[in-house]
């Protein structure tokens, strides 16, 4: 009795063990495999760079892929609603951006999607000014040169956007507001291809991401006026703010990552701390501030409630300058 006792035990040790042992019953750690990265612009504007760089950070962190796959239109909402369609089992996360889900809210009476109830949010990326440019053709050096200019040619002046509902467009809008012109809109599919048209002519100024244009006005492609920022910015402090000319002029454009509603909280716990640990790499800091970024991190709750806020910021915003659209 007492060998067989033993043989017994002993074989029950042994399929623990084996149990454990087995692949199938491990929990991997997440991501465990290729991420797919939504990015809801187009490649080559500011935030798609910025992107690509969180991105490849996170890739040497964990040894995994991370792919960005651009989705972009409607101001960043087709891409966003793939966001939200998507699986949530880790595998398919994406840009949160302040267009579709701080300003889309208000300046849309319809969205495919619900910013309470379709995303998990998980943390900010980054944070960044807006800067305004001005085709070398138009004859304004400084913004009250430029106020005084087109309100002496009504309707004759365009701003470019990448996109109504952007940040861009909205800094437009509200310069045409808080200064009494009448400009027209010209939206695009992004920056880049609005780029194109602002240094051949075909559109007058536009508030772009301070990456993109503040390079073109460095080339002497374009000229620089004011950024949109509450303060002067480190990376063009020669630069004056709009709110220099025109009080309570702000707008700040940001980015986060997010993933669909419904994220496993391990996921979501994971996807966190690997967040935090990218965002203090001296070279993801020192590569976001050459864009003119600075890092941001949050925790998921913070993101989620700094959302919200943003949201209610922009909303009397969005109604004073008549900027809300079908």
């Amino acid at each position: 009795m007492t060998g067989d006792r033993a043989i017994g035990r002993r074989a029950t040790f042994a399929i623990a063990a084996a149990a454990l042992a087995t692949p199938a019953l491990a929990q991997p750690v997440w991501p465990a495999g290729p991420v797919r990265f939504i990015g809801i612009f187009p490649p080559g504007g500011g935030t798609d760079i910025l992107s690509r760089l969180w991105c490849q950070k996170m890739a040497e962190i964990t040894g995994e892929q991370f792919v960005v796959e651009n989705r972009s239109g409607s101001a960043g909402n087709i891409g966003t609603e793939a966001i939200a369609r998507a699986t949530p089992d880790g595998r398919t996360i994406g840009l949160a951006s302040v267009a579709p889900l701080g300003i889309g809210p208000t300046l849309y009476r319809r969205l495919p999607f619900d910013v309470n109830k379709d995303f998990t949010y998980v943390s900010g990326l980054w944070q960044l000014p807006n800067f305004l440019a001005l085709n070398n053709d138009v004859p304004a050096r400084t913004v009250p040169e430029l106020i005084a200019l087109v309100k002496a040619n009504p309707g004759k002046y365009s701003y470019a956007s990448s996109g109504s509902g952007t940040t861009v467009h909205l800094s437009g809008a509200m310069f045409a507001a808080m200064a009494g012109l009448d400009m027209v809109h010209v939206p695009y599919r992004g920056g880049a291809p609005a780029h194109i048209d602002l240094v051949a002519g075909r559109v007058h100024m536009m508030f772009d991401n301070i990456p993109q244009a503040l390079g073109l006005v460095k080339e002497g492609r374009l000229r620089g006026l004011a950024v949109t920022g509450a303060k002067r910015t480190p990376f063009a402090p020669e630069y004056p703010t709009m709110a220099e000319f025109l009080p309570g002029f702000e707008i700040d454009s940001w980015g986060g990552v997010m993933g669909p509603a419904g994220l496993a909280p391990a996921v979501v716990q994971r996807l966190s701390a690997l967040t935090r640990q990218s965002l203090q790499a001296p070279d993801l800091i020192a590569r976001f501030q050459e864009n003119g970024a600075t890092t941001w991190f949050t925790t998921p709750e913070e993101f989620a409630s700094f959302r919200a806020r943003n949201e209610a910021s922009f909303a009397p915003v969005i109604r004073a300058a008549g900027a809300q659209v079908d």
